[in-house]
C-alpha cells in the first residue's frame, strides 16, 4: 500500500502568498482602507458595539513623581475594565500618553512594577517589564490597562486564563485579540474625555510579548496611536505562532490567507513604528523578525515615510530593552 504523507498546517502556511499583501499596483491609502476593513472583520470587531462607558474614578493618590488615578469603564454591555492613569509631576501643558500593555502575565501590576504574587519580582526586574515607571521617567503619562483574561479581568494568581474564553470568542465569531483592541480604544476614549492634560496628537502604545501583539493589532485599527512600539511579538506566523505552542489568545482564524504579520505594518504606516526584539528569543525567532521588518520597510517606503520605522535588536532573549528603545522613541517622536 502506498502511504500518502499528511500535509501539515505549518507546511500550508509556509506556502501561502497572503491575498491582501500590498503589491504596489494599488493606491496605498485605498489598499489600507480595504485591508483595515478585512482585519476588523477577521478580529470579530464588527460584532462589537459601543455602550455607556459608566466611567468611574475609584481613587486618586499622590506619589513623589506622579499622580495615580484608578478608574473603571464599561467597554461592552456588562463588561467592566479597570485601568490606571499615571501623570508625571512638574510638567506643564499637554503631555504625551503611552499605553502600556503587560505581556502574557498575571496582570497589569507587572506593568506598574508592583509585585503581587510569587515570582513577580523576577518577572519585572528580569526584563524591563515595569513599563509605567519607565514612562513616567521619560516624562510621559502612562495608561495601564488590564487586558482580558489577565489579572482582574479573568486571570489567575498563577498566570493568564485565556483558553476557554478564547475558544468561546471564536464560537461567537470574535477573537480575544479583537476584544483587547476594542478595550484599548474604548479606554482611550474615556481618557481623552476626562483627562485634559493628555495630548491627543501624541498617543504612544507599547507592550512586550502578548502585550506587543496587542500593540500591533491595536495600532493597525486605532489610528489615534501615533507611535507603536511592540516588543518580542513581531514575527512571521510560520516562524512563531504556527511553529510552536502559543496561547490561544494569539490566534485569529483565517488571517494567514490575507496577511502575515509584516503586512500588518502597512496599516500602521505612516505613523511611527519601533520593532523591538531579542536576538536570542526562541519564541519569536530573529529570522522571522527580520523577514517581517523587511516587509515593514517596504510598507513605509510605499507610504512615503521610510524613516518612520526602526528596528531595535536586544542582545538577549524574550524581554523588553529599555535602554536601547527609549532613545529611539524620543528621536522618532520628537518628545
Amino acid at each position: 500500500m502506498n502511504m500518502i504523507p499528511q500535509v501539515k498546517n505549518l507546511d500550508l502556511i509556509k506556502e501561502i502568498n497572503p491575498s491582501l499583501r500590498y503589491d504596489g499596483k494599488e493606491d496605498f491609502k485605498a489598499w489600507q482602507k480595504r485591508a483595515r476593513a478585512t482585519l476588523i472583520e477577521l478580529l470579530g470587531m464588527n460584532t462589537m458595539e459601543k455602550c455607556d462607558p459608566m466611567f468611574n474614578i475609584e481613587f486618586t493618590e499622590e506619589f513623589d513623581t506622579f499622580t495615580e488615578t484608578r478608574f473603571t469603564i464599561q467597554t461592552e454591555e456588562n463588561y467592566f475594565l479597570p485601568a490606571h492613569l499615571w501623570v508625571p509631576k512638574g510638567k506643564e501643558g499637554k503631555l504625551p500618553l503611552c499605553i502600556c500593555l503587560q505581556g502574557h502575565s498575571k496582570g497589569m501590576h507587572i506593568s506598574m512594577g508592583r509585585p503581587k504574587y510569587a515570582g513577580d519580582e523576577e518577572t519585572i526586574s528580569g526584563g524591563d517589564r515595569d513599563f509605567a515607571p519607565q514612562i513616567i521617567k521619560e516624562g510621559f503619562c502612562a495608561l495601564i490597562i488590564e487586558q482580558r483574561n489577565f489579572g482582574e479581568c479573568g486571570g489567575l494568581e498563577t498566570g493568564p486564563n485565556c483558553y476557554v474564553s478564547s475558544m468561546a470568542a471564536i464560537l461567537n465569531g470574535r477573537t480575544t485579540i479583537g476584544e483587547r483592541v476594542w478595550d484599548i480604544s474604548r479606554t482611550l476614549d474615556a481618557v481623552l474625555e476626562h483627562f485634559d492634560m493628555v495630548d491627543e496628537a501624541n498617543i504612544f502604545c507599547m507592550g512586550n510579548s502578548g502585550g506587543g501583539t496587542a500593540t500591533i493589532y491595536a495600532s493597525c485599527i486605532e489610528e489615534r496611536i501615533s507611535l507603536s512600539m511592540p516588543s518580542c511579538a513581531m514575527c512571521t506566523y510560520k516562524h512563531s505562532i504556527a511553529a510552536m505552542r502559543h496561547c490561544a489568545c494569539n490566534f485569529v482564524p483565517n488571517i494567514a490567507q490575507y496577511f502575515d504579520m509584516g503586512d500588518l505594518t502597512g496599516l500602521i504606516a505612516p505613523r511611527k513604528l519601533i520593532v523591538v526584539h531579542g536576538v536570542k528569543d526562541t519564541g519569536f525567532p530573529a529570522e522571522g523578525v527580520y523577514e517581517c521588518y523587511d516587509i515593514a520597510e517596504k510598507m513605509y517606503k510605499a507610504a512615503g515615510v521610510p524613516d518612520n520605522c526602526r528596528l531595535v535588536s536586544g542582545p538577549e532573549g524574550h524581554r523588553f530593552y529599555a535602554d536601547l528603545s527609549w532613545p529611539v522613541v524620543h528621536e522618532l517622536s520628537g518628545k
